[in-house]
């Protein structure tokens, strides 16, 4: 059963349980336990599990692992530590394992200068890093606290020498669990920590988070279940204690009249003040080309202040010696700033930061709080954060995150479930492991989290492709990996490279790399993977400033064609980040109310003081958001939670646009729009361009589109369906069954020291799709890519709602023609044209577009 940890230990309870010498060393160090510590040493010391969530920079990990050391020093005074591993602690990232490595050497170091005695607690790094010798050297002395990764940990358990070191293993800490839980890297922790249950029995299983939602279920992922009910777990929660300075900044007083330049030029000039006004100042972008951009422009335009010495990027593009050398001069507190895209969110050991910037929203509530969180590190200091914002709709958005951080509301995480290719890949694992039961296997699956409501057709489905039921699949040079004996219910590997195939081959994480883009046979450009996976045929982007239009992939090159027009798929579009679904609902929320402030007549002055109070904005935003809210009602309608607006719009050269007012978050929009266009173009033969963003999309064409009939045709029971109908031929859904088929190992990125490049892999899992398409619609490994791709990638689920609010008339639609699009469907409409203009007359383009709507506002008005 999971429960909140009610039970705080004073100073004198916490000490009765930890080594003498433990004691006198934390004597020396703190004055006191923090309230994270209070509630777990204590509990971690009586092998309960426990779930601990606490802000960065409260000693976390020192409540983690001080029952432990203590554990381990009483071992060895009593001469009882033994060469086996006690503890395995499991991060998401290898530089926070060197840095956890580095950080237990001055406890350890410290207690033995105590002690005037060699304790001989050892600890060591394990990854795919680690050389040969480190590996050899870990056999004949194992660690007694192994740091690692989730995909080492998997190969560790069929390592048949390595899996007799873990047999004492008494303690699983995992860190930053919030990052694995929403994505199969989690998945495949999780699988792999019931494998090593099944291997020991119980061990304590100890999660550290930054904030999480609901803390609940996370707690019941990390622990996992027994006979279909809950594993016993402890949660803390204490990040309410934490203090935060947060505020939105606009670089303009008016960043509904202020033009691109003019906005730009204010930021780096907001940004200026800000860094010279702090020590270290920590820049979040929410890509990697954005960081790029920040660090260029701020030595361009303040060379007296800045040089690559002295301000510096931090991104997953970078080689990973640049990113070493990054952290470690800002260690040393020797920069001025740092500017990241996610690379710094986690936990790495970057030294002292005393602000955090974030330029535009961070998309959700956690991300903000877990970014922010970087600053004021030291127990018992302030966390300070700005939220730069550079324009309209990121100003609502930033505002609503504030308000939430204030209110300390938080979404909820989303937790993958029965994913087959992750299944396929540990239970070939397991076969190398041992022979199983079917029926046994079965039921330590579903131990898991994460498997709990798997079913026996998908498990057996499974198994039929491991044992090479689907013979076809041998033409393809896909063969079997298990034997199964049906008469005894058995099975187990097969082959007698079964142990190199797996582990060379191991992980949920993709292969990745940039896509060569040709008109014809020549050359233009290169985009990366992420961004050619949201193309469909038709689909046109910016390259290089001009305009082109996918026709086709083909490996690690895709072909274009020269159109004209704005491009339906923004250039950054691949790095953004989604907004969540839950703030995108308290956007609407919020728009709702304004709108009855507006619908009662109430004056500027009363609207501007609720919007102050409301959102803890100050003047300068509560007045942009007035007028912008104020053109929005007057021109048209304000789109809400109980009210979605379809506009129409003619733009340049007659072309149609039907616009939808769906703030529901980008993945949510996906789901829709696809499933709409799916049924216009089957029903009336509509050649449909979609273009999202997280306030909505629109459906564009020279002829009629007829998108009200389309999207009324939209039904709860037939959604899924269609949805699935509409991804079939996409480059989407080619590229996740791609990651599904490494996976689950239908294709195999590594044999026999030789490396497969992404261009081959590519190639491959196309052909494979193709054919086990045709073989059987169901196929495991199929159905798990389409179910990525609708409930992983975009959201079903919430899309789902939304249709279902909509055929209970909970959400109303309305419908405008508009000339000129209105405030809210003006950045919707203007994201493709904005890429092919030039900044100044960008700035021209919304400068006219936004009179032209005030003239058109009067107008009504007379």
């Amino acid at each position: 059963m999971i429960k909140k940890q009610t039970k705080i230990y004073p100073k004198e309870e916490i000490y009765k349980v930890l080594h003498p010498l433990v004691r006198k060393w934390f004597d020396l160090n703190f004055k006191d336990f923090t309230s994270a510590q209070k509630q777990s040493i204590v509990a971690i010391h009586k092998q309960s599990n426990i779930l601990i969530s606490s802000p960065t920079g409260s000693g976390k990990t020192l409540t983690a692992f001080l029952s432990i050391i203590s554990e381990l020093v009483t071992l060895s005074e009593k001469n009882e530590l033994e060469d086996n591993i006690y503890c395995i602690y499991i991060s998401p990232l290898k530089a926070l394992d060197n840095d956890i490595d580095r950080n237990l050497d001055v406890p350890l170091k410290e207690i033995e200068k105590i002690a005037k005695l060699d304790l001989g607690i050892r600890k060591a790094v394990r990854t795919g890093d680690t050389t040969q010798y480190q590996r050899n050297k870990m056999l004949k002395k194992p660690p007694h606290i192994l740091i690692t990764t989730p995909e080492t940990l998997s190969i560790l358990l069929v390592a048949p020498k390595f899996r007799e070191k873990l047999i004492n293993v008494k303690y699983v800490i995992v860190d930053e669990i919030h990052s694995f839980a929403e994505n199969k890297r989690g998945v495949d922790l999780n699988l792999s920590l019931e494998r090593l249950q099944h291997l020991i029995g119980n061990f304590t299983r100890i999660g550290l988070s930054a904030t999480v939602s609901p803390i609940e279920e996370v707690a019941n992922f990390l622990v996992g279940f027994e006979y279909g009910i809950p594993r016993d777990c402890l949660t803390v929660n204490v990040n309410h204690l934490k203090e935060l300075d947060v505020e939105v900044v606009s670089p303009v007083d008016d960043i509904v009249i202020a033009d691109g330049e003019e906005t730009r030029l204010g930021m780096y000039n907001l940004l200026d003040d800000l860094i010279g006004k702090h020590k270290t100042t920590l820049i979040f972008t929410n890509t990697r080309s954005g960081a790029e951009s920040v660090l260029y422009n701020l030595i361009k335009l303040f060379p007296e202040h800045y040089n690559y010495n002295n301000i510096m990027n931090h991104h997953s593009s970078l080689s990973k010696e640049k990113r070493l050398l990054t952290e470690d001069i800002l260690k040393k507190g020797k920069l001025k700033g740092v500017i990241s895209s996610t690379s710094l969110e986690l936990g790495i050991d970057i030294g002292y930061i005393d602000l955090v910037v974030l330029i535009n929203s961070p998309k959700s509530v956690s991300r903000a709080l877990q970014r922010i969180g970087r600053s004021g590190h030291k127990v018992g200091e302030k966390s300070k954060g700005r939220i730069l914002i550079t324009d309209r709709d990121d100003l609502v958005e930033c505002s609503i995150i504030l308000k939430s951080i204030k209110e300390f509301k938080v979404e909820k995480l989303r937790i993958p479930k029965n994913s087959l290719d992750v299944l396929s890949q540990h239970i070939y694992g397991m076969a190398i492991e041992n022979i199983w039961d079917i029926d046994y296997c079965y039921d330590v699956i579903r131990k898991s989290y994460n498997y709990v409501n798997l079913s026996r057709d998908e498990y057996e489905d499974v198994l039929s492709y491991l044992a090479g039921e689907y013979g076809e699949l041998e033409e393809r040079y896909v063969y079997p990996k298990i034997w199964i004996d049906y008469n005894k219910n058995m099975f187990g590997k097969k082959g007698r490279l079964a142990r190199m195939i797996y582990s060379t081959n191991v992980g949920t994480i993709p292969d990745s790399s940039n896509i060569l883009v040709k008109v014809d046979n020549n050359p233009i450009g290169k985009i990366d993977q992420e961004f050619m996976d949201k193309l469909k045929k038709g689909d046109t982007f910016v390259l290089g400033g001009s305009v082109y239009r996918f026709n086709y992939s083909k490996g690690m090159v895709i072909n274009v064609s020269p159109a004209s027009g704005p491009p339906t798929i923004p250039s950054w579009f691949s790095e953004q980040l989604p907004l969540s679904f839950e703030l995108s609902m308290e956007i609407q929320r919020f728009r709702r109310i304004l709108e009855t402030k507006f619908q009662a007549d109430r004056t500027k002055k009363e609207i501007r003081c609720f919007l102050k109070e409301y959102l803890y904005i100050d003047d300068f935003g509560a007045n942009s958001i007035y007028e912008y809210f104020n053109e929005q009602y007057l021109y048209a309608i304000i789109p809400n939670d109980k009210t979605l607006l379809i506009e129409y719009y003619t733009g340049f050269g007659g072309r149609k646009f039907v616009i939808f007012h769906s703030l529901y978050g980008r993945r949510v929009n996906d789901a829709l729009s696809r499933a709409t266009a799916y049924l216009i173009s089957k029903r009336y033969n509509v050649d449909i361009t979609i273009s999202i963003s997280d306030n909505g999309f629109y459906l564009s064409s020279n002829s009629k589109i007829h998108a009200l009939k389309g999207f009324k045709s939209l039904k709860t029971e037939t959604f899924k369906n269609n949805l699935i109908k509409a991804i079939q031929k996409t480059e989407t859904l080619t590229n996740r069954f791609r990651h599904c088929a490494g996976r689950s190992l239908m294709t195999l990125r590594r044999y026999k020291g030789k490396e497969k490049s992404v261009g081959r892999q590519q190639v491959r899992g196309k052909i494979l799709k193709s054919f086990v398409e045709d073989i059987d619609h169901d196929f495991p490994i199929l159905k798990e890519s389409r179910r990525e791709v609708i409930e992983d990638y975009m959201d079903v689920d919430n899309a789902l709602k939304v249709i279902k609010w909509i055929e209970s008339k909970q959400i109303n639609i309305k419908m405008i023609n508009t000339i000129i699009p209105s405030p809210f469907g003006f950045n919707l409409v203007s994201q493709g044209y904005l890429d092919v203009l030039s900044l100044n007359d960008r700035g021209e383009f919304v400068k006219r577009t936004h009179k032209a709507i005030l003239k058109k506002i009067k107008k009504n008005l007379k």
